[in-house]
């Protein structure tokens, strides 16, 4: 075989091929490789070695060996010649395949390759993919995988949070295999979106809640400028927003819980009537006028189902404490719900909900910090993040954190 040298003339020439000759060629790339692979280390082999059944060189021709050679992203088989050295009395491996095969592939490849192509394909699937293009054992791939993803999740959990400026907290719990994962999500002055920390629980339990929330700000989170906290009816999570923020944080109860809770109370003909009368109470801007409009529907309750006109009585005012701090039309897109923290928990899904054996408790964390990680790099700034100011200036007001400055 003629030698394959990379020159002007030979780039000018494909670049001058027919498009379908172009393509060809490009589609054969790897094959087109491991020719070029065979040929420099024939021709190594024919230096060394001279034809076969010479004994007039210094090495004589020793079999060969299985081997690989990364080719792009591939690590494709390739047949490793071997030499006798005459001379010194010993085997040695082709110079060539050296060059070639000492090309270490990053593990952050591997991690890239599994957790993205989870979002369409199952562990077993992934890893089988992993293993054919960089040509490693499972086994191989396996530990790579908990090597890097144990590096991230430790990171993950002692990141600084005092690095940010958070002015908004979400919580909400994710069923995962039979636990609760409750995840908090924080918002910054410049609205981007920071996943905070997790736990594995039972239950949104306030005890449990608590030490999440106790662990960042052990990790420097601030809330002493006034903090915003959105959760769903969770009695746990309440509790424990108020036992660790005090009065240095305000609750909004998440108005799409809130609506959907009311109408599993009615009948099938009474849900979307009173589903779209809740929702236009909310859509009221105004403080009072939302207020005086649930009131109504909660009277209008009580003559059908007295249970929904509880469920809408209960926690009714932190429903509306966007309301209350004059906010809604300006940033209630952002923070009447727990929509946020809902979009998180889809993305989360698509990443792990393919995993079909959970082996331990450590392999859960591991698998929903590299999760969240590589959702965080794709998460956009709220609406409207540019007014956020106006929010800290409002959180401040109502719990008078500049009369307490100045006292």
């Amino acid at each position: 075989m003629k030698n394959s040298k990379i020159s002007k003339e030979n780039l000018e020439w494909y670049l001058n091929q027919p498009t379908e000759v172009q393509l060809g060629m490009f589609e054969n790339f790897v094959e087109m490789a491991k020719i070029h692979y065979n040929h420099l280390v024939e021709k190594e082999t024919l230096e060394k070695a001279g034809k076969k059944y010479e004994r007039e060189k210094r090495y004589n021709r020793w079999g060969s060996n299985p081997g690989s050679i990364r080719i792009g992203e591939e690590k494709v088989p390739v047949e490793v010649p071997r030499f006798y050295d005459k001379a010194e009395s010993c085997t040695e491996e082709s110079d060539t395949y050296k060059n070639l095969h000492d090309i270490s592939i990053p593990s952050e490849e591997v991690i890239k390759k599994i957790i993205k192509g989870l979002s369409q394909k199952d562990y077993e699937e992934v890893t089988r993919s992993v293993h054919e293009s960089f040509g490693l054992s499972q086994s191989t791939i396996s530990r790579t995988f908990i090597e890097e993803s144990k590096k991230l999740l430790e990171e993950f959990e002692k990141r600084d949070l005092g690095l940010y400026d958070f002015v908004a907290l979400i919580i909400d719990g994710k069923y995962l295999s039979h636990d609760n994962i409750v995840i908090a999500l924080g918002v910054t002055i410049t609205g981007v979106k920071v996943p905070l920390g997790f736990i594995q629980t039972t239950t949104e339990n306030s005890e449990a809640v608590k030490g999440l929330l106790k662990n960042l700000i052990e990790r420097n989170f601030s809330f002493d400028e006034g903090l915003l906290t959105i959760i769903d009816g969770s009695k746990g999570l309440h509790k424990a927003i108020e036992e660790t923020f005090g009065d240095l944080a305000l609750i909004q109860r998440c108005q799409w819980h809130k609506r959907e809770n009311v109408i599993s109370y009615l009948r099938e003909e009474e849900k979307d009537i009173y589903r779209g009368k809740l929702q236009r109470a909310y859509d009221e801007p105004e403080y009072e006028t939302a207020k005086r409009r649930l009131l109504e529907i909660r009277e209008e309750l009580k003559k059908i189902n007295r249970s929904a006109a509880n469920s809408l009585a209960e926690g009714l005012e932190e429903t509306l404490t966007m309301h209350r701090l004059g906010l809604v039309e300006e940033l209630g897109r952002s923070f009447t719900t727990t929509n946020l923290i809902e979009n998180l928990n889809s993305q989360l899904s698509k990443y792990i909900r393919k995993v079909k054996r959970w082996i331990n408790s450590e392999m859960k964390s591991r698998w929903v910090a590299v999760a969240l990680i590589e959702i965080e790099k794709k998460m956009r700034r709220i609406n409207s993040y540019e007014k956020l100011h106006l929010l800290r200036a409002a959180l401040k007001s109502e719990l008078k954190l500049n009369q307490q400055k100045v006292a």
